[in-house]
């Protein structure tokens, strides 16, 4: 057992132990300072332990697993909670008890980090466990207000229930196989391929992701929560879970049962169209922000799981592609809401009237949100979506499946739907005359630098792939098809 490869596990989870406590014995007049401290120790793990010597190798029996494809994530999920510490910060006039709130955020990203090197079926369970459990508490957070309390109480219910088809989906597996390693799995699920109880298994353990990332069927928790949750707790939501859903589905998929994955083409294609087509109709008629962003992340989904249906190493790349720039495209729009509407008692698109005006900065970075999120070039989300297309194109030459074209069809109808709402926006910051309040608003230094990080990231992945393309091509090439 090399226990050392866990060492920037526990040093998150070590931090968020001292940070819970930070509340007692830091002065008041000091507290804001601790989401700063927060920040500043992810960032010097982000650069100091994350490199790329002496990380690979496997820990507790090949359970956990450092190799490119977690170290991908890992990166990936610490970025994002850095900027969502940012966000809370911003945020923290409208959170009792901050510091108990950033160390929440720690735990959570320290399930994340957990399972982008899960490699065997106990340890992808602790680790949405540890997620799952930790975002009940972050949803609920701020008790005063109802509908945090009741999107907490809807996200503990569909939570326990989706876990409950997980575990019971592993007890099948371990039942017919004996075994709950993947590199093992991998070798005997052949000879399973035809046993009804270890298909279901598996389609059982699928269904507790499915919820996590938020796709059709398992997706009607995600605009009520989205809604009712504290914005840095929906930005986290958007961007952390969601990946760690789709890390822990590319292991099973195709690392566990890639022999079962290779037959479940059609299925896969079926259940990306129907969630892009869901979450896009459905996003057409939202007024509230944060319900948008819900239901936009349900489509997303869709798009991301067109990667997973393409079966070939080019989705997969695609997929790891098209998450980074989710993460900046996404956090630049939670961290407009939480500027702007902060004040507010309602979280309706009108309170953005008159943006340009009263922040040309925020209104700008909204903006290039909404463009990236409908995929328009030459941002991240243009590119991403070029590239899951272009690996669905590949696998309907190469397998002569015509479902793929009703796919691609669908993705490209799911694109030209959502620019409606996404548009919609944007005329409301630059052309609605509701404006009611064209004061200025005044950002900190710290907001103003997680709106330029967003902008930049954004442009960077569009303008130049080639880097993180090659990132992404190295953690992919772990994966089996």
């Amino acid at each position: 057992m090399n226990a050392s490869l866990i060492s920037l596990e526990m040093l998150v989870i070590g931090f968020g132990l001292v940070l819970m406590l930070a509340d007692v014995f830091v002065p008041a007049e000091r507290r804001p300072l601790i989401g700063y401290a927060a920040i500043a120790m992810l960032g010097f793990l982000l650069f100091n332990c994350l490199g790329d010597a002496g990380l690979a190798g496997t820990a507790f029996h090949g359970e956990f697993v450092n190799d490119n494809l977690a170290l991908f994530f890992k990166r990936f999920f610490i970025v994002a909670a850095i900027l969502v510490l940012f966000i809370a910060a911003e945020f923290a006039d409208r959170i009792v008890a901050a510091a108990e709130y950033y160390s929440l955020v720690l735990f959570a990203l320290a399930g994340m980090l957990f399972a982008a090197s899960a490699n065997d079926f106990l340890m992808l369970f602790v680790s949405i466990e540890l997620i799952t459990i930790t975002f009940y508490v972050l949803v609920s957070f701020q008790r005063n207000r109802l509908a945090s309390l009741e999107a907490g109480v809807k996200y503990l219910i569909l939570g326990a229930l989706s876990s409950a088809f997980m575990v019971f989906g592993i007890a099948l597996i371990w039942g017919t196989t004996g075994k709950l390693g993947f590199n093992e799995l991998a070798v005997l699920a052949p000879q399973f391929a035809d046993s009804k109880i270890f298909l279901l298994g598996v389609l059982l353990v699928l269904v507790g992701l499915g919820f996590k990332i938020a796709a059709f069927p398992f997706q009607i928790w995600a605009p009520d929560v989205y809604q009712g949750a504290p914005t840095p707790t929906t930005a986290f939501l958007a961007v952390g879970s969601k990946a760690a859903g789709f890390v822990l589905l590319l292991r099973v998929l195709f690392t566990a049962v890639p022999a079962v994955t290779a037959h479940w083409a059609n299925l896969l294609i079926v259940l990306s169209g129907i969630t892009i087509l869901y979450g896009n109709l459905c996003a057409l008629p939202q007024r509230n922000l944060k319900r948008l962003f819900g239901y936009s992340s349900i489509s997303h989904a869709g798009y991301l799981l067109l990667g997973i249906a393409a079966l070939n190493v080019s989705g997969q790349a695609a997929i790891l592609y098209y998450l980074a720039g989710y993460l900046f495209t996404v956090l630049a729009g939670f961290l407009v809401i939480a500027l702007v509407l902060r004040q507010l008692e309602t979280e309706d698109v009108s309170g953005l009237a008159g943006l340009h005006q009263r922040s040309p900065l925020l209104a700008a970075t909204m903006t290039i949100s909404m463009a990236s999120l409908a995929g328009i070039p030459p941002m991240a989300g243009f590119f991403g979506k070029f590239l899951l297309l272009t690996a669905a194109v590949k696998a309907a030459q190469t397998s002569g499946n015509h479902g793929y074209y009703c796919l691609i069809f669908t993705a490209l109808a799911g694109v030209v739907i959502s620019l409606y709402y996404y548009f919609g926006v944007i005329r409301v910051m630059y052309w609605s005359k509701e404006a009611k309040d064209l004061s200025p608003i005044e950002l900190s230094a710290p907001a103003m630098t997680t709106a330029w990080i967003c902008i930049a990231g954004i442009f960077w992945i569009g303008l130049f792939p080639n880097t993180l393309l090659n990132f992404a091509n190295a953690a992919a090439a772990v994966l089996k098809i």
